[in-house]
């Protein structure tokens, strides 16, 4: 069976889905494995690399017309759909609700289109689940590269000349995005408190040492998955009064909020982000979705009222190496309940509560 993987289409995307420890794992079951001219490239992999360990280095239109599986970070544009082989299988992160007609082109090819970032928030899923494992790295770099736009150190400095204070933290979003931003805002010295609707996220923001602001609300503002409900709008304007007057006060704020399937909440407004002092930062993660903060926009860094504002998009490409070889393993964990190792051919649990998750086989209306 003959697994491949090409270059994003995207030149934002740098990230992989097939790594050097993954390559040597398909080979050994029974794969092979083809990869496009300077594939990992922008991960610090030589082709050379990759074919000492058995993956063969081949052209875009002949890996797409001759693998079985194609392995992708995101949805194939449609020049690369009329290329791929019908019937032939297709894994990644596809996001099905926001690239409709590309989906649906698929699947009149009649193919099998497993899409990750559909997983079940259960136990067995964890070792598949792209989107904690590039939120995790999102969450690090984002606070990473607020810092390289702030202006001043992070961390308390006494000195003969006098006293540096730390540089004050407001993490918006506790999941794991969040979280992790918390641990490495920490880690570097600063002050960090941060807001969830979660009540439940109140004990994992304070075991990384962070101050937990909240809005009381009688509502259940969790999903079932674990993730945020949306705010009706008396929770909103609680919110918002807790915020103004939290977000003054800030050095650096991080972005993280999403809602599965809808449109980021918008959380800090143009009169919170002018009422900051001068030579603050807000790094917003959700811009792709429409972002958190006023004045974000994809692929910018914005300046209003000396605030810097960052919309960079794809912070997890913003480190490819360490992405890619997340991603891969996620991949391939998905692949080894999908895949039989003794018969070496693929074998679909249509009734697997993980399959019946991301398995996209139907019009997407």
């Amino acid at each position: 069976m003959i697994l491949g993987s090409v270059n994003d289409s995207d030149i934002v995307e740098k990230r992989i889905p097939i790594s050097p420890d993954t390559i040597k794992k398909y080979i050994a079951s029974g794969f092979s494995v083809q990869v496009e001219k300077d594939f990992g490239k922008n991960s610090n992999i030589q082709d050379v690399e990759l074919q000492n360990l058995g993956a063969k280095v081949l052209n875009k239109e002949e890996i797409y017309k001759t693998s079985d599986i194609l392995i992708k970070i995101n949805c194939p544009s449609d020049s690369e759909i009329s290329l791929m082989k019908e019937g032939s299988v297709l894994i990644g992160s596809f996001f099905p609700h926001l690239n409709k007609d590309k989906i649906n082109k698929l699947l009149k090819k009649n193919i099998k289109i497993f899409s990750l970032e559909l997983l079940p928030r259960i136990t067995r899923a964890q070792s598949m689940d792209i989107l904690s494992s590039q939120a995790n790295l999102a969450g690090y770099k984002a606070v990473i590269d607020s810092v390289y736009e702030f202006n001043r150190a992070v961390p308390m400095m006494m000195t003969a000349a006098g006293t540096i204070t730390p540089a004050k933290f407001f993490i918006i979003g506790a999941g794991v995005a969040g979280l992790q931003a918390i641990a490495t805002a920490k880690r570097l010295g600063g002050v960090v408190s941060a807001t969830d609707v979660r009540s439940a996220s109140k004990e994992q923001v304070e075991s990384l040492g962070g101050k937990f602001v909240f809005v009381e609300s009688a509502k259940n503002l969790e999903t079932s998955g674990g993730y945020a409900k949306e705010l009706d709008e008396d929770d909103k304007k609680k919110q918002e009064e807790l915020l103004k007057t939290t977000i003054k006060t800030q050095d650096i704020i991080i972005c993280t909020a999403l809602i599965p399937g809808k449109k980021a909440p918008r959380i800090v407004s143009e009169e919170m982000v002018k009422s900051m002092k001068s030579g603050s930062v807000i790094c917003d993660l959700a811009v792709e979705q429409g972002g958190n903060s006023a004045f974000s926009e994809p692929g910018k860094v914005n300046v209003v009222n000396g605030v810097k504002i960052i919309g960079y998009k794809n912070f997890p490409g913003r480190i490819s190496e360490s992405a890619s070889t997340l991603f891969a393993k996620n991949i391939l964990n998905f692949l080894e309940i999908i895949y039989d190792k003794v018969e070496k051919k693929l074998k679909i649990d249509e009734n697997d509560e993980i399959v019946k998750a991301v398995y996209v086989n139907k019009e997407v209306v």
